[in-house]
């Protein structure tokens, strides 16, 4: 498995430059105007005609597959609210396409749309975009944990901190809708949000900061077994020697400043040294790319 990620990291970096540039702005700006035209037009005319329906798509319409992308928050009265919504959506898929290429962000987006619409066809439920904008959010708290936003414009709070607020309430929506009984609709938030698990991986984990990670390692790192004492055969010429048995830690000459693995431990890594950080500081090649930058 890790081999095949490999080769398809390799696959997106060669075509990084290829798709559509810029997607989260035209999204973005798709969403503006769908949601202006139905605060004027309260039959929501053009709603109708770009939102998912099953049967519609069965009858020939099948834009109805991808349009919905476009009618985020549609209905709603909150003008503001809608309105930092989407330029904080364009802001997250701007900051993800930059890292990864604007290939694999396209990638990432397109799986997304997909799966949902393979879900909503098969178990006729409604399909829309939040969860899938979340899984944005998601992504770049991964990419950048320590990022900071302003919680009411003046309080600053990481990024991973509002990442753990987010799959909560996903997961606290998850359990509303079927305890509800939405059955089919109920774990639509979680296909929704599956493709960041899929494009991720065990990268999901840097969420959760490096040194909750490193003390949870140590509760669970079983203890290395006592050797049982044995009796000595004594020798009258042997006098007082001791058999030492102490063996060193290995060194290595490579850590991951993430993730604490080295050139030791997993020799099938490659290591680099990022130039952007500020000091002499080693990643694998599963962070060198997926770091907060040290200033």
């Amino acid at each position: 498995m890790k081999g095949l990620r490999s080769r398809f990291e390799r696959w997106c970096y060669q075509n990084r430059t290829k798709g559509i540039s810029n997607l989260m702005l035209y999204i973005s700006i798709g969403s503006a105007i769908v949601y202006l035209m139905c605060m004027f037009d309260q039959s929501y005319t053009l709603y109708n005609i770009l939102c998912f329906n099953r049967n519609a798509i069965l009858q020939g319409q099948v834009w109805r597959l991808f349009t919905y992308v476009f009618t985020y928050g549609a209905g709603s009265t909150n003008l503001l609210l809608i309105a930092i919504s989407l330029v904080c959506y364009y802001s997250l898929g701007q900051a993800m396409e930059n890292a990864w290429g604007t290939f694999r962000f396209n990638l990432f987006y397109l799986t997304g749309v997909l799966m949902m619409d393979i879900y909503a066809m098969i178990f006729n439920t409604p399909a829309d975009v939040y969860y899938l904008n979340l899984s944005l959010f998601l992504g770049f708290a991964t990419m950048y944990p320590d990022a900071r936003f302003l919680l009411l414009f003046f309080i600053p709070v990481k990024a991973w901190i509002f990442a753990l607020i987010d799959l909560a309430l996903t997961f606290t929506d998850v359990f509303r809708l079927l305890a509800a009984g939405y059955i089919a609709y109920g774990f639509f938030p979680l296909i929704a949000i599956a493709n960041y698990f899929l494009f991720f991986g065990k990268d999901v984990a840097n969420i959760i900061p490096l040194s909750w990670r490193m003390n949870l390692s140590r509760l669970l790192r079983r203890k290395p077994k006592v050797a049982k004492k044995t009796g000595t055969i004594p020798f009258p010429t042997a006098g007082n020697y001791q058999a030492t048995t102490a063996s060193a830690k290995a060194p290595y000459h490579h850590r991951c400043t993430t993730c604490g693995r080295t050139d030791v431990s997993n020799p099938e890594l490659e290591f680099r040294y990022c130039s952007r950080c500020n000091g002499y500081y080693c990643y694998c090649e599963d962070h060198i790319n997926h770091h907060s930058h040290i200033e």
